[in-house]
């Protein structure tokens, strides 16, 4: 019998690659990344064909270190999603493919996609 953290853990990533498997970053329209810890949101842009990562902001950051917004919460989602569109304007760089990993599209994840269209990212 398989222990049920094990079986979360196999569930998650089924899940992950499920959403992943259809979505492929390159340098003109890297794959824009979420990951939510339990108290920390981290986005990241991903160039999949040279395999590295073009820059990430998180509510660690120093952007948002000893602010009201480095906590999990809609605001700092929203005001991450301003901070990545900014960032990837900088770089040159108007559209991504969202990558939501095993997360619905709902609630911090929506804040965020949201955020970074209306700042001029497509997504």
């Amino acid at each position: 019998m398989e222990s049920s953290l094990r079986r979360t853990r196999k569930q998650r990533a089924k899940r992950a690659l499920r959403v992943r498997k259809k979505l492929n970053g390159t340098a003109e329209k890297p794959r824009l990344s979420v990951f939510k810890s339990n108290r920390n949101l981290f986005v990241q842009l991903i160039d999949d064909e040279k395999g590295e990562t073009l820059f990430g902001v998180g509510t660690l950051g120093k952007e948002l270190k000893d602010t009201k917004l480095a906590q999990k919460s809609t605001d700092a989602a929203k005001h991450l999603g301003n901070l990545v569109a900014q960032k990837a304007k900088e770089k040159n760089i108007t559209k991504a493919v969202f990558d939501r990993g095993r997360y619905k599209y709902h609630g911090l994840i929506a804040a965020l996609a949201e955020a970074a269209r209306e700042a001029g990212l497509q997504i």
